[in-house]
């Protein structure tokens, strides 16, 4: 019961902030009906108050707020302020779209991060993991832009070969390639988490034992699965809730009538009834998965998560391939070489006689749609666009393993249902457009799988033995949280904010594309995917040039974080205790 009051208790308060917003952006309702329905009346003060009579609107935000809470009981969503048609058919009806394609794009995440990780079960089961894996495969997976997995699949899949339909929505076959454009990021998301921690599973006690003993592989495999389960599945349930309304570009592209579109849609055009029937729809889908997931993890833990007799995952000590090293320290390298080249051009200069030219000497990546130089917006936006990405990523890392530690649960939830689009437009109302209000719109939700992974983390650890006796033996909360929870807790969250560094970075320039961050012309990584996605066929280079920057920074934070893995502290796969944790 105290689980679903809080979280209903966040639920209210954003539709709350939501029913609020024109207030909060100072923009007057009744202008929005009018454009919406009346366009070619004047707006004379008469006029607009005849609308607010009309729409119930002379009562003010709260009563207009109030009116709307009030048909909820009943199934009344409210009417559509621009249609004047009621809400709740059109948003059940993309309420049910999103949740089969959400459906079928977990199913294909599922199945890769599955896929992902199986050399790993196959190695570990079998005591043959002898050196980290750097998952680079995942991560540039991982890194690539939902809508530019959807363009391309469009064009290959589609107008060359013509398996599958490109627009669209009513039959299986329609379905595929959204699915896949959604599935693809968020199950290598999925296995390289899961990839992170299986190492640790294979190296208790039990995976020797049972190998000693004779046990089969596939079942030592699926007991190491189940251990590590109880820690992911928090980030299975907002994988769910993403899929659901955050898939706006996938669903534009391919025509898709869902939910997350529609919210979008709603925000641009104020039409406040049809947003926060949108954004409730959202959250008690993310109360409802969280649940799920909540339920499913004690029920894996059972009863050791009470009865601290459950050990802590410690991560082997595997030495890293010097391959990875190599690797890392290659890239950076060219990724510096790349920005400092492109940091002494002019990233402004529109020359219309070189319009989606291709590389030459005179411009090695070639020019875009304007005919400007891509090394030279590659170059510049490099550093808006990575280093702000690192910084609201170290904001956002904070937050997580704060709230994680906190054991905010329903405010994690809330944040993760809440599009990073949809805040950056409240934000942006509430702020004004800019660089600073696009940061703080998507650190504001961007902290949430990490505060959740935090706190599945922090329960397993909680729940260790060393703990219990450290407690026993009078070690105060700051010293048990210092010497023995933190030590488990922190380095998996680390890796896994560095995994979403890339993620961030086309979150910021997706909001600066939608006019809510850095103005154009500046130049950003995001803004270059998105402003020649049309010439994608006739100057591939434009597209090319900026998704192999966002890939190649996945790849470098997961082969940074491989080699400095492979440095630390552990336990080696042989011995039988953990090394590098207190025990009281």
């Amino acid at each position: 019961m105290k689980y679903l009051a809080g979280r209903l208790g966040a639920l209210l308060a954003v539709v709350a902030v939501i029913g609020l917003l024109p207030r909060l952006t100072r923009t007057d309702p009744a202008l929005t009906v009018l454009h919406a329905r009346y366009a070619d009346r004047p707006p004379t003060p008469a006029v607009l108050d005849a609308i607010r009579a009309e729409t119930g609107l002379d009562g003010g935000p709260l009563h207009v707020l109030g009116r709307w809470a009030s048909g909820l009981p009943h199934g009344d969503l409210g009417e559509s302020w621009v249609s004047g048609q009621p809400v709740g058919p059109d948003v059940t009806s993309a309420l049910g779209t999103s949740l089969t394609l959400m459906g079928a794009s977990l199913a294909v995440a599922v199945l890769l991060a599955l896929a992902l990780v199986a050399g790993t079960l196959r190695r570990g089961a079998r005591r043959r993991l002898v050196t980290t894996r750097a998952g680079v495969g995942a991560a540039v997976l991982a890194a690539l832009p939902e809508f530019l997995l959807a363009a391309v699949l469009a064009t290959v899949l589609s107008v060359q070969l013509g398996w599958f339909p490109a627009l669209g929505w009513g039959d299986a076959g329609q379905a595929v390639l959204p699915a896949l454009a959604m599935g693809l990021p968020a199950g290598a998301l999925l296995g390289r988490l899961l990839d992170d921690a299986l190492p640790a599973a294979f190296a208790e006690p039990w995976a020797r034992a049972s190998t000693a003993h004779g046990m089969p592989a596939r079942r030592i495999a699926a007991h190491a699965l189940r251990r590590t389960a109880p820690a992911l599945l928090p980030q299975l349930g907002l994988v769910v809730v993403g899929l659901t309304g955050g898939a706006v570009a996938v669903e534009t592209l391919y025509a898709v009538p869902g939910l997350g579109g529609t919210a979008l849609a709603a925000a641009l055009a104020q039409d406040l009834p049809v947003l926060q029937a949108c954004v409730l729809l959202l959250l008690l889908l993310g109360v409802a998965a969280g649940l799920a997931a909540r339920t499913a993890s004690r029920v894996l833990l059972g009863p050791a998560r009470t009865d601290g007799a459950l050990p802590p995952l410690v991560a082997p000590s595997l030495p890293t391939r010097r391959a990875v090293a190599v690797a890392a320290v290659v890239l950076a390298a060219l990724l510096l070489a790349v920005t400092v080249a492109g940091l002494l051009r002019d990233p402004l200069h529109a020359d219309a006689a070189v319009r989606l030219a291709p590389p030459s000497a005179a411009h090695p990546l070639g020019t875009d749609s304007l005919g400007r130089d891509v090394l030279a917006r590659l170059g510049h936006g490099a550093a808006t666009t990575v280093i702000t990405a690192v910084a609201v990523g170290a904001v956002t890392l904070l937050l997580g393993l704060l709230a994680g530690a906190a054991r905010a649960g329903a405010l994690t939830e809330t944040a993760n249902a809440l599009p990073a689009v949809l805040a950056g437009l409240v934000v942006a109302g509430v702020v004004g457009p800019g660089p600073w209000g696009a940061a703080a719109a998507v650190a504001v939700v961007a902290w949430a799988p990490l505060a959740a992974h935090t706190s599945a983390l922090y329960s397993q650890e909680r729940a260790a033995p060393h703990v219990a006796v450290a407690r026993a033996l009078g070690a105060g909360p700051w010293h048990r949280l210092r010497r023995h929870v933190l030590p488990g807790v922190v380095p998996p969250v680390v890796r896994h904010a560095v995994l979403r560094v890339p993620a961030i970075a086309l979150a910021l320039a997706s909001l600066g594309f939608l006019g809510l961050g850095t103005p154009a012309p500046e130049p950003e990584w995001g803004r270059m995917l998105s402003e020649n996605m049309p010439y994608a066929e006739r100057a591939p280079w434009a597209v090319l040039a900026p998704a192999a920057a966002l890939a190649a920074l996945g790849a470098l934070a997961v082969l940074t974080s491989a080699a400095v893995r492979g440095r630390g502290r552990g336990v080696r796969t042989t011995d039988a205790l953990p090394r590098g944790r207190g025990r009281g």
